[in-house]
């Protein structure tokens, strides 16, 4: 029985996904809730399992092709037949049968990319997995009698021909080339010149890749950002001295207590909200004609990964991005529309400072307020860095809100 492989739903608003890497080919098993193929937004990436054991028998949309939800991308057989595929023609009279070839190979410098072998114009077509079974053994396909639709060989016949293939027959080694005694004289380079590489240009290779849902969508909001937006960043650095000493006291016994390790990003998020309260245009929205105030705080921690920098948080109204993680000293981060701010975070150096009229050493940190000019003053992102400046340098204000 065939069963239809549907589009599942992946959010209340998206409609159409892009088709990612097909875990399983046509003709290969597949078990009851197995990961069969990878289904791209441009707000997450989700795989659809099987709904039960069976073969994949035909596949409707090939990685990165569009898709909508509830549509057919491909069916699964729970019986183990494929789905038949069409019977090359016969050779007419005239012709003799010659083996057929496909070459799709595309040279880059000395570079060969996709090669298909040489298939036998008797033998029926064979099957991914049993092209597999039968090249693992050593197994001719063309010696193999296929039982499926159309005479293919499906794995089932691969593997009872490996089975009753009692001594396959090993290749004949290729043949040596005689060697010359005298290897050929090289060729004398000429002055004042660097000897290159024959395939220099192997160095220069390209290639193309579809843009995923999340890039596509990660573009078109930063995209949006600077459009809409009065974007100005102002900056300020932080003394860390305090917060590490805080961190090292508590962090056993927070771990303990809480399950989770006491990091550098919680202290910035509570002061953020501290700043936030005390600077509500930051925490506002301009929706022309009007500016919307809110009395709440909702921060969202910008997060890199293998498909971008995404917030996973709904309904924020700050973001916090920290590059020092990566080693960043200073940037200007971009804000997450239809915020009004972001506060950018960045690696921890040693450096010196002067403190009443001496030069000490402090691990020191660059901060950075990206802000909408349209609502937000020059002096109101001043005061808002200021308070988180104060705030991590004196730990003690999180606890009296002073």
């Amino acid at each position: 029985m065939a069963i239809e492989l549907k589009v599942p739903e992946v959010g209340e608003s998206i409609t159409e996904v892009m088709i990612g890497t097909w875990k399983k080919g046509v003709g290969e098993q597949v078990a009851a809730d197995e990961s069969v193929v990878e289904i791209e937004s441009d707000k997450a990436t989700v795989e659809l399992p099987a709904p039960s054991a069976g073969v994949i028998s035909q596949i409707l949309k090939q990685a990165g092709e569009q898709a909508t939800v509830g549509e057919v991308i491909g069916y699964l057989d729970t019986v183990g037949a494929a789905a038949p595929t069409p019977v090359p023609p016969a050779a007419s009279p005239s012709q003799s049968p010659q083996p057929q070839s496909v070459d799709v190979r595309r040279r880059e410098g000395s570079t060969m990319i996709g090669s298909v072998q040489p298939v036998a114009s008797g033998a029926g077509p064979v099957m991914p997995a049993a092209a597999r079974v039968l090249g693992e053994a050593g197994v001719p396909p063309q010696s193999v009698a296929g039982s499926g639709p159309g005479g293919r060989v499906t794995k089932s016949d691969a593997m009872a021909a490996v089975a009753g293939s009692a001594q396959p027959v090993a290749p004949a080694p290729p043949a040596v080339a005689p060697v010359s005694a005298t290897p050929p004289a090289a060729a004398p380079a000429l002055s004042g010149t660097t000897a290159l590489a024959a395939d220099a240009t192997a160095e220069r290779a390209e290639r193309a890749v579809l843009i995923s849902p999340i890039r596509r969508r990660i573009a078109e909001r930063l995209v949006e950002a600077q459009h809409e937006a009065a974007l100005l960043t102002t900056f300020n650095e932080v003394d860390m001295s305090a917060v590490m000493a805080v961190r090292k006291k508590f962090k056993d016994s927070f771990n303990d207590r809480h399950g989770v390790k006491l990091g550098f990003m919680s202290f910035f998020v509570r002061a953020a909200v501290e700043a936030l309260r005390a600077v509500p245009q930051v925490n506002a929205e301009f929706r022309d004609p009007h500016i919307v105030y809110r009395d709440y705080c909702d921060i969202g921690i910008a997060v890199g990964g293998g498909k971008g920098l995404v917030v996973p948080v709904l309904g924020g109204t700050f973001t916090i991005s920290n590059g020092g993680v990566y080693g960043s000293m200073m940037s200007t981060p971009i804000i997450n529309p239809p915020q009004s701010g972001i506060l950018g975070l960045h690696a921890i150096q040693e450096r010196p400072v002067a403190i009443d009229g001496q030069v000490v050493i402090r691990p020191m940190m660059y901060l950075a307020l990206t802000y909408d000019h349209r609502l937000v003053d020059g002096r109101e992102a001043v005061t808002f860095l200021k308070r988180v400046k104060e705030t991590i340098e004196d730990p003690t204000r999180l606890m009296l809100e002073c």
